[in-house]
């Protein structure tokens, strides 16, 4: 349907190499996600590369913004701890690999060594937005710990692009939400 009518959907699959346990080439015929959607198209991107993963979803989004249906995107990533608690991410895959990836691949270290090699920023002034981030983290954290919950109406908000004057379901099929417009739709710029 999304393809029939031109939908602006970008149809992401971050794929860390592992369905729980189980590596892709083990549990797929075609690991090639990004070929699979039913004639819509679709793009690999190396999910590590900061760069790489912004240029291709503007690529995808000014796509979809000119009307031209919707995309497909495959971003391979690396999962370095285990899919759960009952997984310790080590029975698959050793702990040198784990630490390889993360010297060698890791998407916040790679960027932040490409724009130092490019002379766009000195280490003390990486330092200091490191130490703004994890205060603005911190803060965060403790602020979300001491508000209260967010109230149906407001997560259902925004839901449509269009504003709409009716009700939508809510949990159930016998629930019921007020449609409540929030901002406008990025979509619709």
């Amino acid at each position: 349907m999304a393809q029939l009518w031109k939908l602006p959907c970008i149809f992401i699959c971050e794929n860390n190499g592992y369905g729980m346990g189980t590596s892709v080439e083990r549990s797929s015929a075609s690991t090639n996600y990004y070929t699979r959607g039913d004639f819509i198209p679709g793009i690999w991107v190396d999910g590590m590369d900061v760069l790489a993963v912004r240029e291709a979803t503007r690529f995808a989004a000014d796509l979809c913004r000119e009307g031209k249906g919707p995309f497909v995107m495959e971003y391979a990533t690396y999962r370095y701890q285990g899919h759960s608690m009952s997984d310790p991410g080590t029975s698959y895959r050793s702990r040198e690999e784990i630490q390889e990836v993360r010297q060698t691949r890791d998407p916040i270290s790679g960027f932040k060594d490409r724009i130092l090699n490019a002379d766009l920023v000195t280490a003390e002034e990486l330092k200091e937005i490191d130490l703004e981030v994890r205060q603005t983290v911190d803060d965060a954290t403790k602020q979300a710990k001491v508000d209260p919950e967010v109230g149906m109406d407001d997560l259902a908000g925004d839901i449509y692009s269009l504003p709409i004057e009716t009700k939508i379901r809510g949990v159930t099929s016998f629930d019921t939400i007020n449609h409540k417009r929030i901002g406008r739709a990025v979509n619709l710029q």
